[in-house]
């Protein structure tokens, strides 16, 4: 082969690779259920770019390279690209959902491709020949990249291996009818099966489930049974036949169970660990272990792992249940019995275990108690094997490299296990599988909760389709129920949890009293993540409350999170909350069934007083708005949560003084979150059980109007606002001093809402008596002073003052740029208000740079559904639009209208706002029908919600004018037109620019329906106006003076 074809091979075999590995991370990408997919699949997935740029990198160059570089390369690609192809199979064959588990597609699929056929190992591969590449050949990519591929391939060799050794040599399956097949290879007898029953003969085993094959040594002395099968097994019950699922934890368990005999793995004892939270199922995964050791260790040995010469079975597996120092003493005791020898003590029996030769495997059950040392259990020596299961996490450390931290089912194998328990027939469970999602969902795929259920619904109670809406009326009652027969060891969910408690309560230490208390405190927020520093904050604000009501707080008195940390371990060792990093700080969160039994478990009397502590903590945490804005939305699930109370029941906890604050605290958090409706309920029941009349502010509850008036304007109802506010600030001006804080809270507050009522005068002279005050009483970083400059700002826009509001607004986000970070919901909203002004100012380019890197921000930091992060979005397109940018913006638009469409009422100003906008996108780009009837819907709304005066209509009104002029309907233009500028002649100043541009308008569609005389009737009156008001070379100016002097060329 010539250096050219050599080239051109070693070319054409790296596109190829390129190929294989895209086609392969799209395969990976497009699952949207990761359900039953081994972890090694995920971990592997990542490294699929990598390797990408690589070959990406190996291409240039060897395009640039000379020939002789070029054929070396090919030995290597070769490789590389057999690797990549086996790759590309597996995942096609494991990644779809349908048909049989993925975990058994993959040992199928391993098997097939053979020795190497582990996910791991082909990627491993890959790595290894790019590797190799790169120090060949060092300038095949750059050092960033090569400590990238360093990394990768330390990270996949460390990973344990997805299928034991041997796998590939695993016999096929032979499998007839429904029932199973199990080859027996022993001396006894062997049944083939092919109908739809089960046989069974002899002494060989055969059984309905898992494929089997089972060596049958019945034919051979005790002493060769010694030696190859198992002879004593001590395990408390039955395997569960409900058991589903786990298939990859089993796997790996056995594995490390029956490691090589190897001088290594003699080094010290083989253990593993199962921990979890109650239910779960680790005892149950023990028993599985213990039966499949039991019936088919002989076959783990043949085909999985390389045996040693004595080819010796599991000679006894040993059950001891720890969950008490005297059942463990009891159980041990037996054991040693059982092996011929008489002990008093459990370290007795555990040398009798050292000093067995045989195999073993001691199960070691409920070791549960956070204050125990169990290595006290753990037999001396390297010798037998050890599985222990605990909800204590810490117990981790008597295995650090084998343990599994045992979670809920996978969604597809908690819908098997509870349609399995609730005794339907396998035929019907694709029509039950929404019913079976909901379920599985409501109950966190909780094992023995889905058995439960299952057997709930087998018994008649309800069906399949009714136990949610039981659930949610009847909670109590279904997570104690029990079943009659095969029950679990504490029998019902909530004894399951319960015994986690009494260990707490049994312990009467200080951090088990707190952890109690804790528990308590959590229950009455979500079971999602909390942050720890929620705590702190409150803290905080309680000794400043203190401190400013001139209450002496002890020196000593500074945070001390010791024993809120002590407490919190406490409750993470038996596993009822789990620990999360939030950015360097601690979170915790909890099951949901262990969060409902948390509640469940106390009286009536014990949940008023946690509902008013976890209260004190949500209201006084307040205090630290930025913690609130920036971590938005993980508390908002807990105020919602700590609200799902009725506001009768939580006013009879205690007096009005202690509720109300706490009220008026959570309705301040779903104001800033802007869970209007919510709120507005909230508010309602509030002043029906306090008896005040919404309408008629008092004295005494003014806080609580100011809040009502607060939602109204984000409910839309802005007259209804204004006419509230009016009252409470006539009140505070006859009560408190111009400068006083409330007052000029009140007065700001006003000033907003006549201008979303379109009293736009009046907003700006009041905002200018508020600003004059904070600027001579506030320094100027003061966070309030700083929103009434914003709010004068955005009211001199609306009024078309646009370049004051642009001076204003430069000032205000120069300062909140330097003292805010930039994910501060007050900065960004600045930001926002100032790139509309740059808009408005046609400064469009500054404008849409502004707003991206809002946006930016805010879709990191707000759900998609958060008003503000659509205000921003709204107004980018816009932006958009005016950039001539119009397939982004109708982008962009359409999808903000759908979501508000989904969350907001027809009649709500940001949803009319954003059809209005779609409207006028839909029109810039030709589509003019879509803009008109979009347009028509929202003057419709309008026209029966707004008064007649209000800028919103009379914007839609005008803008629906001009697309029916776009559309030639210049008579309905006209019509429209004019009611809109006769109505702007009588609201709004000569010189404003809203006028100003109706009146233009008008008069362009004057000359297009000929009517000329009128139109320069008309043009000259605004370019009258406008030579006064604007400077030579104002695009509104120009275009009115060419308009004019163009229609006087008609006459």
């Amino acid at each position: 082969m010539s250096g050219i074809e050599a080239a051109g091979l070693a070319l054409g075999m790296i596109s190829a690779i390129i190929s294989i590995i895209d086609a392969t991370n799209q395969v990976y990408e497009a699952v949207k259920d990761e359900a039953g997919l081994p972890t090694n699949f995920k971990k592997s997935a990542t490294k699929l770019p990598l390797i990408s740029k690589l070959l990406e990198d190996a291409e240039r160059y060897v395009k640039a390279a000379d020939e002789a570089t070029e054929t070396a390369f090919t030995p290597t690609l070769e490789d590389c690209k057999a690797q990549a192809t086996k790759l590309q199979e597996l995942f096609e064959r494991v990644m779809p959902e349908e048909g049989e588990s993925r975990w058994d597609r993959y040992v199928k699929a391993a098997r097939t491709i053979g020795k190497g056929g582990r996910v791991e190992n082909l990627v491993g591969g890959i790595l290894d020949d790019l590797q190799l590449l790169a120090t060949r050949f060092p300038e095949v990519t750059t050092p960033r990249t090569k400590e990238q591929l360093a990394k990768a391939v330390e990270e996949v060799t460390k990973m344990e291996p997805s299928l034991p050794d041997g796998f590939e040599q695993m016999p096929a399956y032979a499998h007839y009818g429904s029932g199973a097949q199990n080859n027996n290879t022993g001396s006894g007898i062997q049944h083939i099966n092919s109908g739809t029953g089960h046989q069974n003969s002899g002494s060989g085993q055969q059984y309905i489930g898992t494929n089997h094959i089972v060596h049958n040594y019945a034919s051979r002395t005790i002493d060769s049974a010694a030696s190859y099968g198992n002879v004593y097994f001590k395990v408390p019950r039955t395997m569960n036949r409900l058991f589903t699922g786990r298939a990859e934890l089993l796997f790996r368990i056995q594995a490390i169970i029956l490691r090589s005999d190897t001088t290594a793995s003699h080094s010290q004892q083989r253990r593993f660990v199962i921990t979890g939270l109650g239910g779960q199922g680790k005892s149950e995964m023990c028993l599985q272990v213990a039966n499949l050791m039991k019936d088919e260790y002989i076959l783990f040995k043949a085909l999985f792992i390389k045996i040693s010469a004595d080819g010796h079975s599991f000679w006894g597996i040993f059950w001891v249940d720890v969950d008490k120092p005297s059942t463990a003493e009891r159980d041990f005791t037996a054991v040693a019995k059982l092996l011929g020898h008489v002990t008093e003590t459990v370290p007795e029996a555990l040398q009798v275990l050292a000093t067995t030769h045989q195999s073993w495997l001691l199960i070691l059950d409920n070791a549960d108690d956070p204050d125990f040392d169990y290595q006290v259990y753990l037999p001396p020596g390297t010798h037998g094997v050890v599985l222990m299961t605990s909800r204590v996490a810490e117990c981790r450390q008597y295995s650090p490299d084998a343990f599994e931290a045992l979670e809920g089912l996978e969604k597809d194998d908690s819908k098997k296990l509870l349609l399995k328990a609730a005794e339907l027939s396998p035929d019907l469970w694709p029509s039950h599988d929404n019913q079976a999602r909901e379920v599985v969902r409501l109950l966190g795929s909780h094992t023995l909760a889905l058995i439960q259920a299952g057997a709930y619904i087998s018994q008649g109670h309800c069906q399949l389709h009714q136990y949610t809406e039981v659930y949610k009326r009847q909670r109590q009652r279904l997570l104690k129920y029990r079943p009659k027969q095969a029950q679990s060891r504490y029998r019902d969910v909530y004894a399951t949890f319960e015994a986690s408690a009494d260990i707490l309560e049994q312990s009467r230490s200080e951090s088990a009293e707190d952890a109690l208390r804790l528990l308590e405190i959590l229950s009455m927020l979500d079971s999602g993540v909390l942050a720890f520093q929620v705590f702190e904050e409150a803290w905080k604000s309680c000794k400043e409350t203190l401190r400013a009501s001139s209450v002496k707080a002890r020196e000593e008195d500074e945070w001390d999170p010791f024993r809120l940390t002590e407490a919190s371990s406490l409750l993470i060792s038996l596993s009822l909350v789990t620990r999360h990093d939030l950015d360097g700080s601690m979170g915790l969160s909890m099951h949901p069934l262990t969060h409902a039994w948390a509640k469940d478990r106390q009286d009536s009397e014990r949940q008023g007083v946690a509902w008013i502590a976890a209260g004190c903590v949500l209201g006084f945490s307040r205090l630290n708005t930025h913690m609130w804005q920036t971590q938005e939305r993980r508390l908002l699930p807990h105020v919602l949560s700590y609200l799902d109370i009725k506001v009768n029941k939580a006013f009879g906890l205690a007096s009005k003084a202690v509720i109300t604050p706490i009220v008026l605290k959570c309705g301040s958090a779903l104001l800033d979150m802007r869970q209007d409706s919510k709120l507005g309920q909230l508010i309602q029941d509030t002043f029906l059980k306090l008896g005040q009349n919404p309408d008629e502010p008092s004295e005494e509850f003014l806080p609580l109007y100011d809040l009502q008036a607060k939602s109204l304007m984000d409910l839309g109802m802005n007259k209804e606002a204004v006419a509230l506010l009016e009252q409470v600030v006539q009140i505070r001006e006859t009560t408190l001093p111009e400068t006083h804080p409330d007052r000029l809270a009140s007065q700001h507050v006003l000033a907003r809402a006549y201008q979303a009522n379109g009293q736009v005068v009046e907003a700006v002279a009041l905002l200018e008596q508020v600003v004059k005050i904070r600027e001579t009483t506030l320094a100027e970083t003061h966070p309030d002073r700083l929103e009434s400059q914003h709010e004068l700002a955005t009211a001199y826009q609306a009024n078309g003052q646009v370049v004051q509001a642009v001076a204003l607004l430069e000032q205000v986000v120069q300062i909140e740029e330097t003292t805010l970070a930039e994910t501060h919901p007050d900065r960004l909203a600045s930001q926002h208000e100032l790139a509309r002004a740059y808009q408005a100012n046609r400064q469009v380019v500054e404008a849409v740079a502004l707003l991206e890197q809002v946006v930016q921000i805010r879709e990191t930091t707000l759900p998609e559904t958060h008003p503000d992060r659509l205000a921003s979005q709204h107004v980018l397109a816009t932006a958009y639009q005016a950039n001539g940018q119009v397939d982004e913006a109708i982008t962009l638009l359409e999808q903000v209208v759908q979501i508000r469409e989904t969350t907001l009422p027809e009649t709500h100003p940001d949803r009319l706002n954003s059809q209005h906008s779609l409207a006028m996108a839909y029109k810039a780009n030709g589509q003019v029908d879509e803009a008109i009837t979009l347009l028509e819907q929202v003057v419709q709304i309008q026209e029966t919600t707004l008064p007649e005066t209000h800028p919103d209509r009379l914007n839609s009104q005008h803008n629906l004018a001009m697309t029916y002029k776009a559309n030639g309907q210049v008579d309905e233009a006209i019509t429209l037109l004019e009611q809109v500028v006769q109505i702007q002649e009588t609201t709004l100043p000569e010189t404003h620019p809203d006028r100003l541009n109706s009146q233009h308008n008008l008069a362009m569609t004057y000359q297009a329906n000929g009517q000329v005389d009128e139109a320069i009737t008309l043009l000259k009156q605004v370019v009258k106006i406008e030579r006064l008001k604007c400077p030579i070379g104002h695009h509104s100016r120009v275009a009115s003076e060419n308009a004019l002097s163009y229609f006087l060329q008609l006459l």
